[in-house]
C-alpha cells in the first residue's frame, strides 16, 4: 500500500506524501537503468531523477490503492430522475502495461438512473481510479461500465474512451494520429435507439 497523504479537493486527489521506502527501492533500480542504458548516473542532470521518477510512478498508479466503489457511494442521492446522465470529455491518462508508456486521451459516460444519482464530480474521480493503474485500455473501459453498474444499479451504463497510445506513437509502427476507440454498454444502451442517442449526445457541440 502507498503511504499517501490524501486529501479530497474538488473531488480529486491531492498527494502531499509518498512512501518513503518505495521511493528508495525503485530510484535504486533506475539508477542501474540508467547505468545499463549508457548514462552516467550521478551527472548533474541525472543525480535526482531516479527519486523523482519513483515518486512519478507511484503518482501515476495510486489507483490501486483506491476503492472506485466507495467513491460512488460516498456521493449517492435518492432521486426519480430517470432520463440520462452524460459526462463526456474527462480527460484520461494512464499507462500501458505492455511498454509503461502513457496512453492519454478523453471518456464519455452516460448512466440512466434508477432510484439513485451520483454527485457529478464522483465520475471522473472513478475514471481516474482505474486509469491510475497499469492498464490496457479495453479492460479500463470495462472497468469503469462495470463499477457503475455494480454500484449504482441503473437502467444501464455507456463507457466510451478515445486515445492515443504512445507505445504506438514512439516505437513500433510509430503512427502519430493513430486512435483507439473501445466502448462498453450495460443495460438500455444495448437498445439501439438508446445507445444512438447517447453516440449523439457525445459528439455534438453545444456551441
Amino acid at each position: 500500500m502507498h503511504d499517501f497523504d490524501e486529501a479530497e479537493q474538488d473531488g480529486y486527489i491531492k498527494i502531499d506524501q509518498y512512501n518513503e521506502k518505495h521511493v528508495e527501492r525503485i530510484a535504486s533500480h533506475y539508477k542501474d537503468i540508467l547505468d545499463a542504458l549508457g548514462e552516467d548516473p550521478s551527472r548533474e542532470g541525472l543525480i535526482k531523477t531516479p527519486e523523482r521518477v519513483a515518486k512519478a510512478l507511484q503518482f501515476l498508479t495510486h489507483g490501486y490503492d483506491i476503492d472506485a466503489a466507495e467513491v460512488l457511494r460516498g456521493a449517492m442521492f435518492e432521486e426519480e430522475y430517470s432520463q440520462m446522465v452524460v459526462v463526456k470529455d474527462i480527460e484520461v491518462y494512464s499507462m500501458c502495461e505492455h511498454h509503461m508508456l502513457p496512453f492519454f486521451g478523453k471518456a464519455h459516460i452516460a448512466y440512466i438512473p434508477n432510484g439513485h444519482i451520483v454527485g457529478l464530480s464522483k465520475i471522473p474521480r472513478v475514471v481516474d481510479v482505474f486509469a491510475r493503474r497499469l492498464q490496457v485500455q479495453e479492460r479500463l473501459t470495462n472497468e469503469i461500465r462495470d463499477c457503475i453498474q455494480d454500484t449504482l444499479k441503473p437502467a444501464g451504463v455507456a463507457v466510451v474512451i478515445e486515445c492515443k497510445h504512445m507505445c504506438m506513437a514512439m516505437r513500433g509502427v510509430q503512427k502519430q494520429n493513430s486512435v483507439t476507440t473501445t466502448s462498453a454498454f450495460t443495460g438500455a444502451f444495448q437498445n439501439d435507439v438508446t445507445r444512438s442517442e447517447f453516440l449523439r449526445l457525445i459528439t455534438a457541440s453545444l456551441d
